[in-house]
């Protein structure tokens, strides 16, 4: 139990007589209880941070079940992601381009669009949805692939792997001015 003595202290010495003063004792028990309550209600109520989490399915480490299948040319576009919230993008080989290679960002107006517009082409052509490489250099910034992550779910596209970006890439990069 909990309290507060305010009692008056005891003889210093010679003086004046004085009356003793009742000593006064609040008990504060009540009020120790009353506190923890309110800390407990409100660690309870309080909405605790979600964690922002992006799903992510990576292959089996095991290279028996790794069969890669190749895809064809006209189904496959690469986005190189470079400098300056920029990138680049083609479709087909770095060598033999059948489209592109052409810079471009990254807003609902410039990515999720050029997404769109090369998807339906590859599913009009093909009849397969369109596969997405995502080479991100190192002097892009992870937000940057995050937004192709992003723009990708909008779309829809289920097929996209990140990979390591190449010398040949990086040259590309530098000639247009995305790569210092």
């Amino acid at each position: 139990m909990a309290e507060l003595d305010t009692s008056g202290g005891g003889k210093k010495g010679g003086g004046k007589v004085r009356s003793k003063k009742a000593s006064t004792r609040v008990d504060l028990t009540a009020m120790v209880d009353l506190a923890f309550l309110l800390i407990t209600f409100f660690i309870l109520t309080t909405t605790l941070a979600k964690p922002k989490a992006m799903d992510l399915v990576m292959p089996d480490k095991d290279e028996k079940q790794q069969k890669q299948e190749p895809i064809a040319d006209n189904r496959s576009l690469t986005l190189l992601l470079g400098a300056n919230n920029k990138l680049e993008w083609y479709v087909g080989q770095v060598t033999k381009p059948i489209e592109g290679p052409t810079v471009g960002g990254y807003g609902k107006n410039e990515l999720r669009k050029l997404l769109e517009v090369e998807g339906k082409k590859v599913l009009a052509n093909s009849g397969k949805e369109m596969f997405v490489l995502i080479k991100p250099s190192d002097q892009s910034v992870y937000n940057n692939v995050v937004a192709v992550m992003d723009e990708l779910n909008i779309v829809n596209n289920q097929f996209r792997a990140i990979v390591d970006i190449s010398s040949t890439d990086v040259a590309l990069l530098k000639r247009d001015g995305l790569y210092k």
